[in-house]
């Protein structure tokens, strides 16, 4: 399938908080409560669209145990985005560790975009992704990204169908690029 861009996300966050999940979501609009642990990297891959443009977000999911960190950091680089998960206390209002202001505070400080979604319930999944893919699509358009760099994390798709489609979700061995899309 034909696309204008390819933008690379990442998502982390520590073991345990959702990062499968809310890929699991997004990309297969689905829920597993029971999902095993991340072991290196697991990828998936969405199409959206974007001021009428194909626009195919690749999502690396990466393992959040302490062991496997000098391997995911080698996929934060020439990311265009990343989500940074957190978990509140698996959906339990009644039972939130992390207030709601105190998540919008750390983001501010650090500049980023503030966001609480439920992989659970499918809660400002989708608003997630397409938020941050809004937000690069416009920084291309403002220039403020060199589309011939692969290093920001975008490329410029291509422009005669393939015939196939590329989305879905799949797993990824460490180290191993081959699969990729």
């Amino acid at each position: 399938m034909s696309y204008a861009y390819l933008f690379k996300y990442v998502i982390i966050g520590d073991t345990g908080v959702g990062k499968s999940c809310l890929l699991l979501q997004f990309t297969d609009k689905r829920f597993t409560a029971v999902h095993d642990l991340t072991i290196g990297v697991e990828f998936g891959a969405r199409m959206v669209t974007i001021d009428n443009k194909k626009i195919k977000l690749q999502i690396w999911d990466t393992a959040g145990q302490e062991s496997f960190r000098s391997i995911t950091r080698s996929y934060y680089r020439g990311a265009a985005g990343a989500l940074l998960v957190y978990d509140i206390t698996s959906d339990l209002e009644n039972r939130r560790a992390v207030r709601k202001e105190e998540g919008e505070a750390f983001a501010r400080e650090h500049g980023m975009v503030f966001m609480e979604t439920s992989a659970k319930t499918a809660s400002n999944v989708e608003e997630a992704f397409l938020h941050t893919a809004k937000a690069i699509y416009k920084k291309i358009q403002q220039g403020h990204f060199d589309v011939n760099n692969e290093g920001n994390g975008i490329r410029i798709g291509p422009q005669e169908p393939t015939g196939r489609s590329s989305g879905g979700h799949g797993r990824q061995a460490s180290g191993d690029r081959s699969g990729c899309c």
